[in-house]
């Protein structure tokens, strides 16, 4: 999955536990009729692909759903949802804002398929 936006947030890396986990957030604002503000993570060797990027910058971040079960000390269980970013991208690094190429060769006979 994909979610495309303008990069609202840009926090630092930061690490945890004994075994160094890394883990570096950043919003998105989503370019839609209602736009969302939306938490996405980065972990471990991920992080470090944030440091080319600016807030402000249209990007393309490729994503995972992630979900877990915690059973807390009282016994019940919750459920838990986060967004893990794999793969960021501008929009200017993809082919689909390049400009139309022009061409002066035209032929007669494809000026036979215009109306006119």
């Amino acid at each position: 999955m994909e979610l495309e936006g303008k990069l609202k947030l840009i926090n630092e890396t930061q690490t945890f536990g004994s075994n160094n986990f890394r883990k570096r957030e950043v919003v998105i604002t989503t370019n839609e009729q209602y736009p969302q503000d939306i938490l996405i993570e980065f972990v471990q060797d991920k992080t470090d692909i944030l440091n080319q990027y600016k807030v402000g910058q249209e990007v393309k971040i490729g994503i995972n759903i992630r979900g877990r079960e915690y059973i807390n000390p009282k016994g019940e269980t919750k459920y838990f949802n986060s967004i893990q970013g794999w793969n960021i991208k501008t929009n200017e690094s993809t082919n689909e804002n390049k400009p139309f190429e022009t061409t002066t060769d035209l032929n007669s006979d494809d000026n036979d398929l215009l109306p006119f």
